[in-house]
């Protein structure tokens, strides 16, 4: 898939718009226990969250992937990174944490992110 610089900006122009709009929710049920663990780990809430996403740049950019679920495969996932510090709950003050975060943007301009947790691997940025 070419992935354009421009394509990026405005998707996360999109992504914004919906989230300064709060038109968006983050995964935080039972199947998506990395997103709860960083919750349970660092002091971080949903505010927390949405500067996060507010703060994404093309930078942050790693891929594209088309949804795997069954019923969904004409959605389009979007996966970036960023470094941020967080303080933990249990240990010695603040950590630099390196985020996996998905996003689905839906068709009416609402944002699901699917994961928002610490990268289990690193992550190649399209635009580094």
């Amino acid at each position: 898939m070419d992935i354009r610089r421009n394509d990026i900006e405005v998707y996360l122009k999109e992504v914004k718009c919906a989230v300064e709009q709060n038109r968006y929710r983050i995964e935080l049920n039972p199947n998506r226990k990395d997103n709860l663990n960083l919750f349970f780990n660092y002091v971080i809430d949903e505010e927390d969250v949405k500067d996060i996403l507010l703060d994404l740049t093309v930078i942050d950019f790693s891929e594209v992937r088309k949804n795997s679920k069954k019923g969904y495969e004409h959605e389009k996932l979007y996966i970036f990174g960023k470094d941020v510090e967080l303080l933990e709950k249990i240990g010695n003050g603040y950590k630099k944490v390196s985020l996996y975060i998905k996003l689905n943007k839906l068709e009416r301009n609402y944002v699901i992110v699917i994961s928002i947790h610490e990268q289990k691997y690193p992550l190649r940025y399209h635009f580094k």
